[in-house]
């Protein structure tokens, strides 16, 4: 089993992985840097030298940033309720081994290595950096932090079982799609489990989906099909096939073993 630490830091850097937003944030500072030249690189270096020690320089201060701004946020939502400042912590400790790695950067270009008092000069020089960093990172992904965080702080399936008569697939499920069950069906590999507040496909086995049901009433009416009671409409039959008809619509197929459990559980309807 996953650390729930581990399994929620790697949630929120998958976030950060697929955000449009931060890479073209990072790909403009890096052309920024490279054209501007600071801290005497115009005079060092050609452009193209230039452009290559920035994008190495940034990749690895906000690689090391954003582990530890992440990891931070994770480790203390429980002893800090305000999410900059779990992640500032984190971005401003990175501040150490970010000095370090500038160092090792311009050993590889220059072949000259300064000593640790040298890294450590660095470190506090970007300070300063790592808190704009966070600021800016917080600024384009808060809202995107917040709903990954709050999702990693919903209980577990087992958990939900113990404090909750709630059906432990709905754990499963984005907070917007939580409602009552309606129905479940086989979606290739998935399941996709249906509700009145929306529809989401889950990685799970469809045998092991109808064991987190919970008390929910209903009835597995095809191999791959299972229906709550309380939102079937009526059945219906057409060219010697039974279908049952949904409140929302849906009309799920019933297969030819289920026929006399579906015309005894909903055939007054």
């Amino acid at each position: 089993m996953k650390h729930p630490f581990f399994s929620s830091t790697l949630r929120e850097l998958q976030l950060f992985a697929h955000a449009w937003r931060f890479w073209a944030t990072f790909a403009l500072v890096v052309l920024i840097f490279a054209v501007s030249g600071p801290y005497g690189t115009s005079e060092r270096m050609t452009f193209g030298v230039r452009l290559g020690y920035w994008l190495m320089v940034h990749a690895a201060a906000w690689t090391i940033a954003i582990c530890l701004s992440v990891m931070a946020e994770v480790a203390l939502r429980e002893r800090l309720g305000n999410t900059l400042m779990r992640m500032m912590i984190g971005s401003l400790v990175a501040a150490l081994p970010i000095g370090f790695a500038l160092g090792v950067i311009d050993f590889a270009f220059s072949g000259a290595w300064n000593g640790t008092s040298n890294g450590l000069h660095r470190a506090f020089m970007a300070l300063p950096l790592c808190a704009l960093f966070c600021l800016l990172t917080y600024t384009a992904m808060h809202r995107q932090i917040a709903e990954v965080s709050a999702l990693a702080q919903m209980p577990s399936p087992q958990t939900a079982t113990m404090a909750s008569a709630e059906p432990e697939i709905l754990v499963r499920l984005k907070p917007q799609n939580r409602g009552p069950l309606v129905r479940l069906s086989v979606e290739d590999h998935y399941t996709e489990v249906c509700t009145t507040r929306g529809r989401e496909l889950v990685l799970l086995r469809f045998a092991d989906a109808l064991k987190e049901l919970g008390d929910t009433p209903g009835l597995r009416v095809h191999r791959s099909h299972w229906v709550a009671d309380a939102h079937v409409e009526k059945l219906r039959r057409e060219n010697g096939k039974l279908f049952v008809v949904m409140k929302d619509g849906a009309e799920i197929p019933v297969s030819r073993p289920n026929m006399d459990a579906v015309k005894t559980r909903f055939g007054h309807l």
